[in-house]
């Protein structure tokens, strides 16, 4: 069992919506790059980047227009629902890379992410795009039922998406994108389209007590692997929240078969991760989701022993 050490909460300077909490509550997806850590939440119209070291308070960027109402399930009605943030290179517009911010498709005002170029020392530094995931989910959701998109990560030539399954019908599953393609129609502006779909595989993680573990984050290494979170939720789909009875950490082979699963020592849910190799050794950096807007997102380290 991997033990889980809090390094700090995710407070911000300032509330995202007058009357708020100045804190991120709902994290769902997590990037280091450079010196800053961005977090995305499901329930934000804001990207969150927190300095990588210390305990400063995050500062928010907009991400899309408008505004989100307190009222917890108004807000969850309309909410984005961004579940995952990758990091992405190989685009003109942006020569130090840029965040993607993938939202989950499990409703019909849940398609649209967001993309965002860095500067040189890993902060943002440009313009934010909209990307449009609807004809893209619309396929996805032929091929597996219900969709809830948690997790992305750029491996080798595909990005690999993980789709999480819980509830009565979902799936979990790895959806393999050409990444090459992806960048293209991102660097040309245009919506993502069935076309950049490769592969799609069903894959069952086993259980913490009674309850279905699924996918809830992915984060790249260097050789092609993927390190992924998963959580075992008491829900009977994709939208409505449940108890949660654990969360786990594995990795993914370049082949996107699972090598490794094991589960942490707090019963907390596991919803972002990132993954780096220091020393010999894959170091982490994961984000949990309390589901209560009252309570700060907590920032935990771990390092995996034992895989090279």
């Amino acid at each position: 069992m991997l033990h889980l050490t809090q390094r700090r909460t995710l407070t911000l300077q300032a509330p995202e919506t007058p009357g708020g909490h100045a804190h991120v509550s709902a994290a769902s997806g997590l990037v280091r790059a450079g010196k800053w850590i961005h977090v995305v939440a499901d329930d934000s119209l804001y990207l969150a980047t927190f300095p990588a070291e210390g305990e400063a308070p995050g500062r928010l960027l907009r991400l899309f227009p408008g505004e989100l109402p307190l009222e917890p399930k108004a807000r969850k009605a309309l909410k984005p629902d961004l579940e995952a943030l990758c990091l992405l290179g190989g685009l003109p517009f942006a020569p130090h890379g840029a965040l993607l911010a993938v939202p989950s498709g499990s409703t019909p005002v849940r398609m649209k992410g967001a993309l965002m170029p860095l500067a040189a020392d890993g902060s943002l530094g440009g313009e934010v795009r909209e990307v449009d995931f609807t004809s893209l989910y619309a396929q996805l959701t032929r091929e597996l039922g219900p969709l809830n998109v948690e997790g992305a990560a750029v491996a080798g030539a595909r990005l690999r998406l993980l789709n999480r399954g819980n509830g009565d019908v979902g799936a979990d599953a790895v959806v393999d994108l050409d990444a090459g393609r992806v960048l293209r129609t991102l660097e040309a502006g245009e919506a993502l389209k069935p076309d950049v779909v490769r592969t799609v595989r069903r894959w069952e993680l086993g259980k913490a007590g009674n309850v279905r573990l699924s996918f809830t984050d992915a984060a790249p290494l260097p050789d092609g692997r993927v390190v992924f979170t998963a959580a075992a939720e008491d829900t009977r789909d994709a939208y409505a929240d449940g108890a949660v009875m654990g969360s786990a950490v594995g990795v993914l082979a370049p082949d996107g078969s699972p090598l490794f699963l094991d589960g942490v020592d707090a019963k907390v849910k596991l919803e972002g991760v990132d993954a780096r190799v220091e020393g010999g050794r894959i170091h982490l950096l994961l984000v949990a989701d309390a589901d209560d807007p009252a309570v700060a997102a907590p920032l935990f380290e771990t390092v995996l022993e034992g895989l090279p």
